[in-house]
């Protein structure tokens, strides 16, 4: 049985753009971008797991609202399971702490950057959600 990691993602809007980070050089897919977030540990919920996970990449806290997707995607290794939520930025300003680099981008921009496969099938749902 293949390994099942679940992870979240923050949608965070600001004036119609959306925040996404670039993974660092030395991590798994490495220099791709995504919606900020990260693993949940045991015994955390998603809403703590994305709290925690913005906190340590960027120093950022969020306010969680409601899941905007949900995807589930077979890496050869493992398969993710991966949720993502609606967020607002409460505070902070963003600091590369374990993420390589940020945008704001509008949706019709995302197609730009290079995304991991999971995270392309929320860019697929987002963007079909966005042209309505």
């Amino acid at each position: 049985m293949r390994r099942r990691i679940r992870v979240v993602g923050a949608l965070i809007e600001l004036d119609g753009k959306y925040l996404i980070t670039q993974r660092p050089p030395a991590a798994t897919l490495p220099l791709l971008w995504e919606f900020p977030g990260g693993r949940v540990e045991e015994g955390e919920t998603d809403e703590q797991a994305l709290g925690r996970e913005l906190r340590e990449e960027m120093d950022i806290r969020v306010e969680v609202g409601e899941r905007a997707m949900h995807v589930t995607h077979a890496y050869p290794q493992y398969e993710v399971d991966f949720t993502v939520y609606r967020c607002k930025l409460i505070s902070g300003r963003i600091a590369h702490l374990r993420v390589h680099d940020h945008r704001w981008v509008r949706p019709t921009e995302l197609d730009s950057y290079p995304f991991p496969p999971a995270d392309e099938k929320t860019l697929s749902l987002l963007l079909g959600v966005e042209a309505h």
